[in-house]
């Protein structure tokens, strides 16, 4: 598990007494935790928490993120108390902040877990497509328009959900041809990525 330096240098004020005291690295360990599986901490009800007040805001954002960073890529590689314990006493932690950090990841992991494996990053898959040619002889604006034009509606499914969803829209014999050419491009591109 690698952490950038940004998050070590996080961690390294966290186990900072001078900088996060103990009810307040115990507030922002519970809370970071908490974002993260119901996302209902803000950032105002962090900071105007009476345990965090003595601290730097600025101290405080980092420290939050970091805490926030270390619980994802724990989960996402599965780590043990040990593992995480590691990584902390190398921020220079104590050990009674190592042992509240390890509980609530511990208590938690599987439903960190849960969450990372509920977040994708991929595209919807086109499954289906329906399409239907109008031609329009007149609008609103203008007496004579004489052009076709395709209403398209693309059946698409996301990764994780089992139910369809529609993408309409309308366009021209030109941008429908622009389009398909774009489409086998990619497709061509793909299948060059693929055997290399």
């Amino acid at each position: 598990m690698e952490l950038s330096a940004e998050v070590q240098e996080g961690l390294q004020l966290c186990g900072d007494s001078a900088h996060i005291s103990d009810p307040a690295f115990n507030f922002l360990v519970k809370s970071a935790c908490d974002t993260l599986l119901h996302g209902r901490q803000r950032e105002r009800d962090v900071l105007g928490d009476p345990s965090v007040s003595q601290s730097d805001p600025s101290v405080l954002k980092q420290v939050f993120a970091s805490l926030t960073t270390l619980f994802l890529e724990a989960a996402k590689h599965n780590a043990d108390s040990t593992n995480t314990s590691s990584l902390l006493e190398d921020s220079k932690m104590s050990p009674d902040r190592i042992e509240a950090f390890n509980n609530v990841y511990m208590s938690n992991k599987i439903e960190l877990q849960s969450v990372l494996s509920s977040t994708g990053s991929g595209f919807p898959h086109i499954v289906d497509v329906d399409w239907r040619l109008d031609y329009y002889m007149k609008n609103n604006h203008l007496d004579h328009v004489n052009e076709p034009t395709y209403l398209v509606t693309l059946k698409t499914e996301e990764p994780g959900s089992s139910q369809l969803k529609d993408v309409q829209f309308a366009c021209t014999v030109e941008q429908l041809q622009d389009m398909v050419g774009k489409l086998k491009d990619a497709c061509k591109s793909m299948e060059k990525a693929s055997q290399s």
